[in-house]
């Protein structure tokens, strides 16, 4: 399966790891096929406890939102559906991807893909950016926006838009087009001063 055809996705939670009881409060999702946007998926989730201030204040999702929101349980079933058996990208993706196999446990889901992290891949394309946040690579590479970041819908278009930024980048620079998954995300994780031999490789094995 290519690099250009995933779903890219994004929690908000209610703290930084479930190992500490925290879960989702929200999630936002983009599918991609072919490098065309072809359908999305955003809900919030009500956790079943109350979150605090500062999640509120960082997010803009305050506890009333989810009072009124469906169960994490129900969100993530329907979740299951809309993403069927695709590969999965995450800005930060272990975070998202301890959050993901938490609730999927929690419903006896399961998910056959795999998944690639695009803010390692930026770190070993986008070398001289400044960091390697979202909204920094955003503005690094000229991607437009309408300025919300820390919404799950938001987060997950902005990312995609940039996967799909660094998979043009790529094909540009290297003359590498139409990369599997399974080699992007060994990118991701290869030493950055071996990118460039990496992708020669590719190449002349193409």
């Amino acid at each position: 399966m290519l690099a250009n055809s995933v779903v890219v996705l994004d929690f908000e939670t209610s703290g930084m790891s479930p190992d500490y009881g925290d879960r989702a409060i929200e999630i936002g999702a983009v599918k991609i096929v072919d490098g065309i946007v072809v359908d999305q998926f955003q809900s919030l989730m009500n956790p079943g406890f109350r979150i605090n201030g500062f999640i509120q204040d960082f997010t803009g999702i305050d506890n009333n939102m989810l009072s009124a929101a469906p169960s994490c349980e129900e969100v993530m079933a329907q979740f299951n559906e809309f993403m069927g058996g695709a590969n999965l990208v995450a800005h930060n993706a272990s975070f998202d991807k301890r959050f993901l196999d938490a609730e999927f446990a929690k419903i006896s889901a399961i998910y056959g893909g795999e998944f690639a992290c695009s803010m390692l891949l930026a770190r070993r394309i986008y070398q001289e950016a400044a960091n390697h946040k979202l909204g920094t690579l955003v503005s690094y590479r000229n991607i437009e926006h309408d300025g919300v970041f820390h919404r799950a819908l938001a987060d997950a278009q902005m990312t995609a838009k940039l996967w799909l930024a660094m998979l043009e980048d790529i094909g540009n620079q290297y003359q590498c087009w139409d990369l599997p998954f399974k080699f992007v995300g060994k990118l991701s994780k290869t030493p950055k001063k071996s990118v460039a031999k990496l992708l020669a490789q590719y190449l002349n094995k193409g």
